[in-house]
């Protein structure tokens, strides 16, 4: 074979830096680059705000009281943040119209109104003794804990901007100390993002600082979304509201936090992994004791006990909402089971002594009796979503139907703590259904349905046609039967795209489901999906969110996986391929075929009959993903060589697709993007 170079750049997205990553859900967008079209609430969205008042407790303070306590200071700048550039990525002030005391407007449910004011109670907090959290500074709380020499840090934030102004409240109000530890509770991106803004990896590999995390942290926390990556973040935007305005008709928050910041996304990897339940470290002094959570919040997942401060910490399983056992944006189902038995360990290991609870989002509570309540409530939340839609799913009940017969009983109803401002019983117990069923619910008639926008055509011309339709249509909405006139809709703008009329009666039946929603997230779906009928999609700034710490965690094994995802099937037909990947620095060595229209990689191997032999560093490939060296330049420099025919290389990169950020939501999406100009049959 000969050696040869490729006279191309190496495309960046075939590599992966527009993944979304684990980072997915995290993404802003400026909301005043989209059109914004609102209407007022509807007297029967009235009713349903009045219903909500008379149904849940709202003359009970003691929320309040207990998010007000231990308060010291607030967020300087009215918790602005800049980055180094002086350009903003984190503005708490957008929030300013939801006024403490103030009564919710009939344009949002006043149970998420609440909700949001409480979150909104930002600043600097003691929790107990030896514990600070910074809060609102972010999408979740960084928690500050003194040792006997310094601090240790737990969940440093999303951005390396925000975690480092939140280090400089704590330096302002408790003076200066050294970081002797960091612990990642989780594996979400706002639990490790920003921990460049507290710590030098300099100090962290020199074993200066360590840090601590759950078994299987990097290998979730780079690759939860990969492989569905764009679509998670694209869905990410209808849940978080990133379009919409911050005001009584648009975004008001995301019921777990206030919302995300656009900052610098960090990582440093873990020096002490924690494998199993009840190993217990010594830090700087203090006696930590971890209980593992894998599978609940998010896949990599701990607890941990501060025994001389009487303190847990409970990570994200139980925080002062429902949470999502399947969250809307798109992910894995967790595991509620599971979920419940984790906070069932640890009231019975930890119960008899504990007084103080505290998490990376939300308030702390203090007195064991108090603490008890919230974590018995909590525990039997995720058994009751777990076992009653089985139960009924047992009996031969639909996932649907099922949704529509639960409620939460009496006892939960009433506990704040329990409602869905960020997860929801209704996706919750659906996402239960599938997990243990799947998507297909025994009734053949729908096992092989048509697909939208083919059902669509034939259910317009079922009902007599658009015109009548319509009209029946806006005899729901006028009777304020909301969600069928989105259903019915749905049908004729699938059907037909460019109705407008069917666009715009939708997007008002869905602008009324969006003021009448207690999830955060489920409004910001129905208002963002009321945007865009109204606005269309725009063509803004796409997020690239894979920063160089996240690029550099990729395993090979991964990047490969995202290759093989990426080729088209059309494209690669029956052609055949077969590649050898040397990586010298790493000494790793893969094979690789493209074999019946599937790209397959082992590591370990190397064919005889290579077709070609690619040989590099992979720190030469993380500089190439990060785009400060091309392929090309990498070949002429001599830090990669191509050996055989490098034209077959190109024919392969040539098979993957390239994924527009913004496709369209509520409208069908273009046939012809499913083969990017490949002939189509």
């Amino acid at each position: 074979m000969t050696r040869n170079h490729i006279n191309r750049t190496f495309p960046r997205h075939i590599l992966g830096t527009t993944l979304a990553l684990s980072v997915a859900w995290s993404l802003s967008i400026t909301a005043s680059t989209a059109e914004t079209i609102t209407k007022p609430a509807t007297p029967y969205t009235g009713e349903n705000y009045e219903t909500v008042i008379k149904e849940l407790p709202f003359a009970d303070k003691e929320d309040f009281n207990d998010a007000k306590a231990g308060f010291i200071s607030p967020l300087p700048d009215g918790g602005i943040v800049k980055n180094s550039k002086g350009e903003i990525v984190y503005d708490l002030s957008k929030f300013d119209f939801i006024m403490q005391g103030s009564i919710a407007p009939q344009t949002v449910n006043p149970s998420l109104w609440r909700q949001s004011q409480l979150i909104l109670l930002s600043g600097f907090f003691k929790v107990s003794e030896r514990i600070y959290q910074v809060r609102a500074a972010d999408l979740s709380n960084i928690t500050f804990i003194e040792g006997d020499e310094g601090i240790i840090i737990v969940d440093p934030l999303i951005s390396e901007e925000t975690a480092r102004y939140a280090l400089e409240l704590y330096y302002a109000e408790r003076g200066k100390k050294p970081v002797k530890a960091v612990i990642y509770t989780h594996s979400h991106v706002d639990h490790f993002g920003g921990v460049r803004g507290v710590v030098d990896e300099e100090d962290v590999k020199s074993g200066k600082v360590k840090i601590y995390a759950p078994e299987g942290f990097m290998e979730h926390a780079v690759a939860e979304n990969v492989m569905a990556g764009n679509a998670m973040s694209r869905r990410a935007t209808y849940m978080y509201g990133n379009l919409l305005p911050h005001s009584p008709e648009g975004q008001v928050g995301a019921g777990l936090g206030p919302t995300t910041s656009t900052g610098t996304i960090t990582l440093i990897p873990p020096t002490d992994i924690i494998t199993k339940n009840d190993e217990t470290h010594k830090i700087d002094g203090l006696t930590f004791n971890f209980w593992m959570a894998q599978d609940s919040e998010a896949p990599s997942e701990f607890f941990f006990y501060i025994k001389e401060l009487k303190a847990l910490c409970t990570a994200e399983d139980a925080t002062h909402t429902m949470h999502n056992t399947y969250s809307l944006r798109g992910a894995k189902l967790r595991d509620p089971l599971g979920w419940s038995k984790y906070i069932n360990e640890a009231i019975y290991k930890y119960g008899k002594d504990i007084e103080v609870l505290y998490a990376p989002h939300h308030w702390h509570l203090s007195g064991n009796k108090k603490i008890l309540t919230h974590l018995r409530n909590q525990r039997d939340l995720y058994r009751y979503i777990n076992d009653q839609p089985l139960r009924l799913a047992n009996h031969g009940f639909h996932m649907t139907e099922i949704a529509e017969l639960l409620e939460l009983p009496d006892t939960l109803k009433g506990d704040w703590g329990t409602r869905g401002y960020y997860g929801s019983l209704n996706h919750n117990v659906k996402s239960t259904y599938v997990r243990y069923l799947g998507w297909f619910n025994g009734n053949p008639a729908t096992l092989h349905e048509y697909p939208e926008r083919e059902a669509g055509k034939r259910y317009v011309e079922f009902m007599g046609g658009p015109v009548i339709l319509l009209q029946k249509a806006q005899q729901s909405f006028d009777q304020g039967d909301y969600r069928w006139v989105v259903e019915v809709l749905n049908h004729l703008v699938f059907a037909q795209p460019d109705n407008k009329d069917a666009a715009q009666l939708q997007a008002d039946a869905l602008e009324q489901l969006g003021y009448q929603a207690e999830s955060g997230p489920w409004r910001n779906f129905y208002l963002s999906g009321a945007q865009e009928l109204r606005a269309g999609v725009k063509e803004l700034p796409a997020p690239d969110t894979a920063s160089p710490d996240i690029i550099r965690s990729m395993d090979i094994d991964l990047l490969f996986d995202y290759a093989a995802m990426r080729l088209n099937h059309t494209k690669a037909g029956d052609k055949q391929l077969k590649l050898n990947w040397v990586f010298r620095d790493t000494d790793q060595k893969y094979a690789m075929e493209l074999q019946n229209s599937a790209l397959s990689h082992i590591e370990g191997y190397q064919l005889d009959d290579a077709d070609i032999t690619v040989t590099l560093d992979r720190t030469t490939l993380d500089d190439i993903m990060l785009a400060t060296e091309t392929f090309d330049e990498a070949i002429k420099s001599g830090k990669v060589t191509v050996d055989g025919d490098p034209s077959k290389l190109t024919a392969l990169l040539a098979m993957m697709d390239t994924f527009d950020f913004w496709f369209n939501i509520v409208r069908p999406v273009p046939l012809d993007k499913a083969n990017q100009g490949a002939t189509s049959k």
